[in-house]
This record gives structure tokens, sequence and C-alpha cells, in this order.
């Protein structure tokens, strides 16, 4: 009977956990995809294959649904982001690049929230984004002199910001291996290397 009772304890918690990441998916989903203050509870249980009850048993309520979603969606991003090797330009900007081809229109529609819980989820991706600049580049900063340090990273963190990447590869048209060339170029310019 032991036995049983574990199994079905490993099921149940495999269950749970199938039902809460089917949650997160479809918050994330109505979020970035669909205008999440007009789309009700209902709409997003069922994008999930459960009900209003099972989702407010899970998150509490719509924004603690959108709080847990965005938390995942950060730290995947984080540790995307931070897989890099500091001081590898070329690394750092395929890590770039690879992140912006996949995640680039949700980050940008992320960064336009001016109110609401959007506005705080994109001041925190803001935050991410320098942190990761300094962590990517900060060693062949350490180089730079003091007083144009602090322009030249702001200048790394707008050359390696989404809206430089969307002009590359959506604005301007260029292929994925030209955006990378122009992005290391400029990078290593800025830091006063060899281009």
């Amino acid at each position: 009977m032991t036995g049983t009772r574990t199994y079905t304890k490993r099921t149940r918690a495999t269950t749970e956990q199938a039902t809460r990441s089917a949650l997160l998916d479809a918050a994330e989903t109505t979020f970035f995809e669909r205008d999440w203050d007009r789309t009700p509870l209902e709409a997003i249980a069922a994008q999930a294959g459960v009900t209003k009850q099972t989702l407010l048993r899970h998150f509490g309520s719509k924004d603690g649904l959108l709080e847990a979603a965005y938390r995942r969606g950060f730290e995947r991003v984080r540790a995307q982001r931070f897989g890099v090797s500091a001081g590898d330009v070329e690394a750092a900007i395929d890590n770039l690049v690879d992140h912006y081809e996949e995640l680039g229109p949700r980050a940008l529609r992320l960064g336009a929230h001016t109110g609401g819980p959007g506005a705080a989820f994109a001041e925190a991706a803001r935050a991410l984004h320098r942190d990761w600049v300094r962590h990517a580049f900060g060693d062949r900063l350490a180089g730079v002199p003091a007083p144009e340090h602090d322009r030249v990273l702001a200048a790394l963190v707008v050359v390696c910001d989404v809206h430089a990447w969307s002009i590359l590869a959506r604005d301007l048209g260029l292929p994925g291996p030209e955006v990378r060339a122009t992005l290391i170029t400029t990078v290593r310019r800025l830091l006063g290397e060899d281009a």
C-alpha cells in the first residue's frame, strides 16, 4: 500500500507541475500577444486546459499569475544571457543575437509598457540588460580611462539593446551574420580594440 501511495503522490505532483507550467505559458502568451487587462481569467485558464478555480488555487489572482509568469521568464532570460563567459566579445554578441532572434519581439513589447505591472517588469528587464553588459564587457572596460568609462558603458548598453537589434535586423533587413558582424565591430570600436 505504501508503494501505491508514493506513486500517487508523485503522479499528483507531476500533474500539478504540468498544470502550473501550462498556466504560466498561457499567461506569457496572453501578456505578450493579447490584451492582458481585457482577457478574463476564464480565457487564460481555458488556454491552459483548466478551470478558473484551478488557476486561482495555484496563483491566487490574475496578478499573482502574471507575477509568477514574469519571474519564470526573467530567470530563463537571466540564465541564458549570463551563460556567456565574461570578456568574450564574439560569444557575448552571439548570445545577444540568439536571444533577440528568439525573444526580441517580446522584449520590444515589454519595453513599451509605461504603466501597470508591465512597467515594473520593463524596468527590471532594463536593469538586467545593464547588468549583462557589465558582465559581458566589464573586464574590457577596466582599461577605459575614468572620464570616458561611463560614456562607453552607456554606449555599450545602447548598442546591445533590443532596439539596436531591431533596427539592424528588421528596419535595415540585415541577415543574422551581418547583424552579428555589425554589433561586434561597434562593440570592439567602443572598447578601443581593432574591429
